[in-house]
């Protein structure tokens, strides 16, 4: 996800001035900087000394290990750790100030949802620069922060569900005759063209819409209900929310 912003930051007119990697990949880290534009720093007590804001992007069972490879120590800290909050990072980091944010990966286009809260310390220019650089990456919006595990549920693990529905109808119409590349360029358009259209209608209008009763789309949604695909979705963000915890 770091790297979906990073690459999202890196096309922006507002985001950082620059963008410093560290992983224990360092080629990883190498080709990231040269697609951004960005630079590499050999550990991360190197990173932390050159950087004005430390992004953290590990698993969460390395919070700890981390935080002592930097001595607790950050100039400010901007959390993309899932199932992470602010009281246990600010126990890793005394006093350092914190912003947790769970992004979602169309950042990396520019038009992301970003949940954030802000812990304590993170105010006035420092908390305004931050949300302005998860402006710059789409929507963002502010949660209490126990509301955040729920959202990433939602809108976070979303572009899977959506890309996995799009894979679906694509090789169903290749089933039906459709040139792939059609098909699949087809299916694309018509969910880019859907978001557009949500957003000036909400979601049960634009069904409604599409599907009067007795056409083909009506026969297509009975079919889904049929075979429980609403039920699936809620399923989905149970068994996301049922991680995190």
């Amino acid at each position: 996800m770091a790297a979906a912003m990073a690459r999202g930051w890196a096309g922006a007119d507002q985001g950082p001035e620059r963008m410093l990697f560290c992983d224990l990949d360092a080629a990883k880290a190498e080709a990231l900087a040269d697609a951004v534009g960005g630079e590499t720093r050999p550990s991360l007590g190197a990173l932390r000394d050159d950087a004005d804001v430390l992004l953290l992007a590990v698993k969460p069972a390395a919070l700890e290990d981390v935080a002592r490879e930097l001595d607790g120590r950050a100039p400010a800290i901007l959390s993309v750790m899932a199932a992470t909050p602010l009281e246990r990072i600010g126990a890793a980091f005394p006093g350092v100030p914190v912003l947790r944010v769970m992004p979602n990966q169309p950042v990396e286009v520019r038009r992301g949802v970003l949940c954030w809260a802000a812990g304590a310390g993170m105010e006035g220019e420092l908390r305004a620069t931050l949300v302005g650089w998860l402006e710059a990456l789409g929507v963002a919006v502010e949660l209490p922060e126990e509301r955040i595990d729920a959202a990433m549920a939602v809108m976070s693990c979303a572009p899977a569900y959506v890309a996995l529905f799009a894979e679906a109808l694509a090789n169903a119409g290749v089933d039906e005759g459709l040139d792939p590349e059609v098909s699949a360029h087809v299916v694309r358009e018509t969910f880019a063209g859907t978001a557009a259209l949500l957003e000036k209608r909400d979601p049960e209008a634009v069904r409604r819409a599409v599907a009067p009763p007795g056409g083909a789309t009506e026969a297509g949604l009975d079919a889904l209900a049929e075979h429980g695909v609403t039920d699936a979705i809620r399923a989905a963000v149970e068994a996301s929310l049922e991680r995190f915890r």
